[in-house]
């Protein structure tokens, strides 16, 4: 050990948790944008909560600062360490520890990838419907800790609605352990959610009670054209008529994004013969499978005889449906194809967004010299994800400033990633200097070293 700290670290927890060195492997250096990379001291990953508690005790007691990590696939820069801090990493914190199919409910531990949640959920004809595109790497701690979206929030909300309790280590390693799995608790305060959408800035999730829902019997899918923005909103307000509770996502490309995934990564014939300016992958939950077919068949009917849409494709088989919803999650892939990508997450009202995307579009336009912008999003709840390639690095402040300062006033800065370090210079243009003084008051009260994930989110 190259310090008495570690060595002291060492000394209180199992042989093989601290890591030191070149048994530090180059993915603990960044979290997936890529940006900033830095190695750690160390690398610290307990087995157990109380391992935890041990680790954050030591830290405390040094004013060690400490990142958290989990499945690395963040885009704030939250995971990225920073010089001289200790990462501590969850992933050896996994498993399914309890699933009760009376109350629909599941206990897990942080690391727990969130693809197996799923899986576990399914298998008992239930479902945890958060999704994202990175499930198969995210875990969900680093979920909770982001308040992570996704593509079904229309229908089931961000993750705050779907955790009924977490068990934390404060930055003293004081465990606290809140394992409610009530829906109906209001027995003081909601402690959870000091840590849920805190990006563990207050303190370190171990556990988390989550709530399922009924599995649907099948999602069916439709992949449709349109020929405007307002054509596009226009379909929104129509399914969510037409489909009810049923609609489980709305997911809007522009024409660019569409184009660039099937040219990178989709070979073979695309689901249009002509190009349209917007599209929107739609998913219905299907209880009825032949009645709830029915109806998405109608709204779809409907919407071409108006003219709303222009052209819709609905996927016949799972595989069918699996290559349509390739387009939508293919940014993981899509971005790193590119020299100097820069990944941003949006939100605002939808009557917003097309004098929005004209002053972004500007202004990056004038910044590259050429158009460089691809735009997606979960429409439905007002979240764009908004790609821009740069020259160099050297381009990335001027980038933010480019799609952040539109924003002041009326929308956020981050959608459902997290503020991280990326985005913290710019938390002012979607909160107030009340907002942020009170957030610093949680910080010191909970953290008074400032030693968990310091400087992230607030300064």
């Amino acid at each position: 050990m190259n310090t008495p700290f570690l060595a002291a670290l060492a000394r209180d927890l199992p042989l093989g948790t601290v890591l030191v060195g070149e048994d530090v492997g180059a993915r603990h250096h960044c979290d997936w944008t890529r940006r900033n990379p830095h190695p750690p001291i160390a690398v610290v990953r307990p087995a157990s909560t109380e391992e935890v508690a041990t680790i954050l005790r030591h830290c405390h007691a040094a004013r060690q600062a400490v990142v958290v990590q989990g499945g690395l696939t963040g885009l704030s820069g939250g995971a990225t360490p920073r010089g001289g801090e200790l990462a501590l990493s969850l992933e050896r914190m996994t498993g399914v520890e309890a699933l009760d199919v009376e109350s629909s409910t599941m206990q897990v531990r942080a690391g727990t990838p969130l693809v197996l949640i799923q899986e576990a959920a399914e298998a008992v004809g239930l479902q945890f419907p958060l999704d994202l595109g990175g499930r198969g790497s995210c875990t969900i701690g680093g979920n909770i800790s982001t308040n992570a979206g996704g593509n079904r929030v229309i229908r089931y909300g961000m993750a705050r609605e779907l955790i009924l309790g977490v068990e934390a280590v404060l930055a003293d390693g004081t465990i606290v352990s809140s394992l409610n799995a009530m829906l109906k608790n209001n027995a003081g305060y909601d402690l959870k959610q000091l840590f849920i959408g805190t990006e563990g800035t207050l303190g370190v999730v171990t556990r988390a009670v989550l709530r399922l829902h009924p599995g649907a019997r099948e999602r069916l899918t439709a992949f449709v054209a349109v020929d405007s923005f307002d054509a596009l909103v226009a379909l929104l307000v129509r399914m969510r008529r037409a489909l009810g509770g049923q609609l489980s996502s709305f997911e809007a490309m522009w024409s660019d994004y569409y184009e660039f995934a099937f040219q990178a990564l989709l070979p073979g014939p695309r689901p249009f013969a002509q190009r349209h300016s917007h599209y929107a992958l739609v998913e219905m939950e299907a209880f009825d499978v032949a009645a709830d077919r029915g109806r998405l068949e109608e709204a779809l009917a409907d919407a071409l005889a108006s003219g709303v849409a222009a052209d819709a494709v609905l996927a016949s088989s799972l595989s069918e449906a699996n290559r349509l919803w390739t387009v939508r999650d293919s940014a993981g892939q899509l971005i790193p194809t590119l020299p100097h990508p820069v990944s941003y997450d949006v939100s605002m009202p939808i009557a917003k967004m097309t004098d929005y995307l004209a002053q972004v579009s500007q202004r990056v336009t004038g910044l590259l010299g050429k158009e460089s912008l691809w735009v997606f999003g979960h429409l439905g709840d007002g979240n764009l994800h908004v790609i821009t390639n740069l020259r160099d690095a050297n381009d990335a402040a001027a980038s933010d400033q480019a799609v952040y300062e539109p924003l002041a006033g009326f929308g956020s800065v981050s959608a459902e990633h997290g503020i991280g370090v990326l985005k913290r210079d710019w938390l002012h243009a979607s909160r107030s200097e009340a907002e942020r003084g009170l957030m610093r008051q949680l910080k010191s009260a909970l953290d008074p070293q400032g030693i968990l994930n310091p400087g992230r989110v607030i300064g």
